[in-house]
């Protein structure tokens, strides 16, 4: 056999073995989402659920901001759109929660897309205020709009239900957030194997050069808005689902630095970086509040001093992986991933 049949082959091997290893332990993972909720207790069940409409949300602005290099700090505004959607549907109609969902999609979708019409003429910096500008519009929205919102004090909704079955705890939650996050979670990774994510992709490395090539800027910029906001959307459906209750609150400015610093630290442009960003981001907080009940007994002023700190890890987190690891937490685990396969093989 000739060196370059050889090489080749071993390639092939190399390829196919990849991606049974691959399908072996997305089945691994899937079998640990399934088994979770039974063999957890109700606090981590909790944070199974946070999870995941993290996941989704942290998607969809990965999507804009990671792989179409659009950089928005509406996504908290676009997550109450969907929330105050399925709010009012459950309150105003009988509409099972599958089709409240979708419904509040599409309205968070059609708000994302008015929001992005600036993205031709402005990007950066500029971009970022205008989605700023927009999120503060929709909280002014929420809580001034009485006869829809219900005002500062905000709706009410009864649990989700569907044929019969009615969503009330947390339990019952977990298998309509979890499933919905790994649909989402690959739905978006389909989306980029197809010309629209593609277009996404040459937009955010070149525009100028994407729109030589033929590429609608307008148009996949729009796309890649609506497509972003429909996650949010759905997120925000299931935050209020999750809560059954929602308020102007319930979506401030820092939920959408929540979630762009989530894209940041788990990998931009990473479907896996905004999985593992999103989870990191959701268990920091809950960390932090678990070392303070620890320090009160020996430091009394332990809540007050830990209180502003979730803010300074947050900006300190943004700084760090910017400056150390660009590729966010989805590199480190590439990097751990090569060394275990290797190192039998190192000196």
């Amino acid at each position: 056999m000739r060196i370059g049949d050889a090489k080749q082959s071993y390639e092939a091997d190399e390829a196919i073995w990849t991606s049974q290893t691959q399908k072996l332990w997305l089945g691994f993972f899937l079998l640990i989402l399934l088994v979770f909720p039974f063999v957890v207790d109700s606090y981590l069940l909790y944070l199974g659920c946070l999870v995941g409409i993290a996941v989704i949300s942290t998607t969809g602005l990965n999507i804009l901001t990671g792989f179409t290099g659009l950089i928005s700090l509406g996504q908290a505004g676009f997550m109450g759109v969907g929330a105050y959607t399925v709010a009012w549907l459950s309150i105003n109609t009988a509409l099972p929660f599958p089709v409240t969902l979708v419904l509040a999609g599409l309205m968070a979708a059609a708000v994302g897309i008015l929001v992005g019409l600036p993205s031709l003429r402005v990007k950066g910096l500029y971009l970022a205020i205008a989605t700023l500008a927009a999120s503060v519009f929709l909280h002014f929205i929420f809580a001034e709009w009485e006869s829809v919102t219900g005002g500062m004090g905000g709706l009410s909704l009864e649990p989700a239900h569907l044929f019969g079955l009615t969503f009330q705890s947390d339990f019952m939650m977990y298998f309509i957030i979890v499933p919905l996050a790994v649909l989402m979670v690959a739905g978006a990774r389909n989306v980029f194997r197809t010309r629209i994510g593609r277009a996404f992709i040459a937009i955010r490395d070149r525009d100028i050069s994407a729109e030589i090539l033929g590429i609608n800027l307008l148009r996949y910029k729009l796309m890649s808005f609506a497509l972003s906001s429909f996650y949010a959307g759905i997120a925000g459906g299931l935050f209020a689902y999750f809560y059954r209750v929602v308020t102007p609150e319930s979506f401030p400015l820092s939920m959408s630095i929540f979630y762009l610093a989530a894209v940041i630290v788990g990998g931009m442009g990473n479907l896996l970086g905004g999985i593992l960003g999103a989870a990191f981001m959701t268990l920091v907080p809950e960390a932090l509040k678990l070392l303070t009940a620890a320090l009160t007994p020996f430091y009394p002023n332990a809540p007050v001093f830990m209180s502003p700190m979730l803010e300074i890890i947050f900006g300190a987190l943004i700084v760090g992986f910017l400056i150390f690891e660009p590729h966010g937490l989805a590199e480190i685990w590439h990097r751990i991933r090569r060394f275990f396969r290797l190192w039998p093989f190192r000196n």
